[in-house]
């Protein structure tokens, strides 16, 4: 599902204007952009957690070459969905 198939899926489902629908899920982006930012976790109830979390710097190895080389630390975006999304993901496999 691209963003404009969403945001016509979302202007249905609400009863809203496709534009107010657009600039609503830009304010949450945005909302959520900034407490990512300053490195807070946004949890969203019965959905899951986003959070910033710290990758450790490593040593790689380059397989063609078999060179060694040090990836440094860095900060990667993480979801964590609820147990509630676990368990509806997991039944739907199995139907």
């Amino acid at each position: 599902m691209n963003n404009k198939e969403f945001i016509t899926m979302m202007a249905v489902r609400t009863g809203m204007k496709m534009s107010d629908v657009q600039r609503m899920m830009d304010t949450v982006i945005t909302a959520m952009s900034e407490q990512f930012i300053e490195g807070e976790a946004v949890q969203l109830p019965n959905f899951g957690v986003f959070e910033v979390k710290k990758k450790m710097e490593r040593i790689m190895v380059n397989p063609s070459t078999g060179q060694r080389m040090l990836v440094p630390p860095k900060l990667v975006l993480g979801f964590k969905p609820s147990p509630v999304w676990k368990e509806k993901i997991k039944e739907g496999r199995n139907n």
